[in-house]
């Protein structure tokens, strides 16, 4: 696979999102989320993404167990902030300077490491000023305990500020056909600064697969049963975008899933690296999104593509709460 750059970190073309192997996507089965995580780096994927509120903890568990041995294959990319307690209860979005300092510490033990590659704030505290934020994530560089920073659904203001204490290396949102909304603010300030883009949810969470005909089809403790694009007459709208992509997709030779993550890499211009982070539990799923490498698209591909998926393009917002997205 080819490898692209976030700040100094090298990284593979496409990253592995973990989150669904432990919470939110039914239920996971680590045996093969194991043998997923191990068949991702035998196709020389390297950039793995995890969080501490995956499980919670436990994903960071399951990743740590999976790259044991081969830490050195790795770069590792882990979150805090969305502060949850063993029993999966919510506490806070927290960016206190101590909350950074304890969490980047449980993130080191439960994975296994002495060193985290990537440490993002998973969500913007609006309570703390992100500058005490930040230089609370810069002195854990200076200890050794991680190699680079990044953010989470920051703003393009709160970008430019964090960025200003100490260099930001990636900033992680969901983007993707039917989520156009970070190419207005956000992409700019990032070619600006040279902030790579880390697009999660880069399949619309799955739907723009085409794996789901209605709502039925979402399997029984899914969090997508209750989000709002999966929703009634919102569901059926975004279909109509799915159909098209199936169309052009197969016009192209590829899956769905390939078409929508090969316009993403595609968004690398102009210097801004974007390393979507598609992720699955399951081997067969990783084949197909690796596949999406090889997928070129012409000027005029991209151009069809741009005038189906337009900004604001989906039914329905992307969280039941927006009030924990940065604006």
């Amino acid at each position: 696979m080819d490898t692209t750059t976030l700040g100094q970190l090298q990284v593979s073309a496409l990253g592995l999102g973990c989150m669904g192997m432990s919470e939110f996507y039914g239920a996971g089965d680590e045996a093969e989320s194991v043998a997923t995580v191990h068949a991702f780096l035998d196709a020389g994927g390297s950039f793995l993404d995890t969080a501490d509120m995956y499980g919670p903890f436990t994903n960071e568990q399951l990743v740590g167990r999976a790259i044991a041995g081969r830490r050195d294959e790795v770069v590792l990319a882990t979150k805090f902030g969305n502060e949850r307690r063993p029993d999966g209860s919510w506490v806070r979005i927290n960016g206190t300077p101590d909350y950074v300092r304890s969490a980047c510490d449980a993130s080191l033990q439960r994975l296994g490491v002495d060193v985290i590659d990537l440490y993002y704030q998973h969500r913007v505290d609006k309570t703390v000023p992100i500058e005490e934020t930040v230089g609370a994530m810069a002195e854990l560089v200076q200890a050794g305990k991680v190699k680079a920073l990044g953010l989470s659904e920051a703003s393009a203001d709160t970008i430019r500020r964090a960025h200003a204490v100490h260099p930001i290396s990636a900033l992680q949102t969901e983007w993707s056909l039917w989520e156009r909304e970070p190419e207005e603010k956000v992409v700019p300030v990032l070619r600006e600064l040279g902030i790579g883009f880390v697009p999660y949810s880069p399949l619309g969470r799955g739907f723009l697969t085409g794996q789901f005909a209605t709502p039925d089809d979402i399997p029984e403790g899914d969090y997508r049963r209750h989000a709002p694009r999966f929703q009634g007459e919102n569901f059926t709208r975004n279909l109509q975008l799915v159909d098209r992509v199936k169309e052009i997709a197969a016009a192209k030779g590829c899956t769905p899933a390939q078409l929508a993550l090969a316009w993403l890499l595609a968004q690398a211009t102009d210097g801004l690296s974007v390393v979507p982070i598609p992720g699955t539990k399951k081997r067969s799923r990783l084949s197909e999104n690796v596949g999406a490498v090889d997928v070129a698209l012409t000027a005029d591909d991209l151009q069809q593509l741009d005038a189906l998926a337009p900004v604001g393009v989906a039914a329905g917002d992307r969280y039941a709460d927006m009030a924990a997205i940065d604006a």
